[in-house]
């Protein structure tokens, strides 16, 4: 019984894990293409599926709204005899509203 608790607790950390790392690429792809948009959209994606790449993670949406840039990364999580599933995060990066 100890053994299925521990077991259980290790996947579940893994997917606790994965999910925080999904949004750290989520958030770092979104700045580095906030940074390119103004190069147009396409150069603006490229560089937010490069940073995914390299992070070894899969960028699944990426659009432009006005100078903001959002994405939606996923990362795989392997979960024993259950499978491999994505863990999921979105972000958004842009420049800031100054209005007052």
């Amino acid at each position: 019984m100890l053994i299925a608790f521990a077991t259980g607790g290790a996947y579940l950390g893994a997917a606790v894990t994965a999910r925080h790392r999904a949004q750290s690429v989520a958030d770092l792809a979104a700045l580095g293409a906030a940074g390119t948009v103004v190069s147009g959209p396409d150069a603006a994606c490229a560089q937010a599926t490069r940073i995914a790449v390299r992070m070894r993670s899969v960028l699944g949406a990426c659009r432009i709204e006005g100078l903001d840039v959002v994405l939606e990364v996923s990362v795989p999580v392997r979960l024993g005899r259950w499978g491999v599933g994505p863990a999921r995060a979105t972000a958004r990066a842009g420049p800031v509203d100054t209005a007052a």
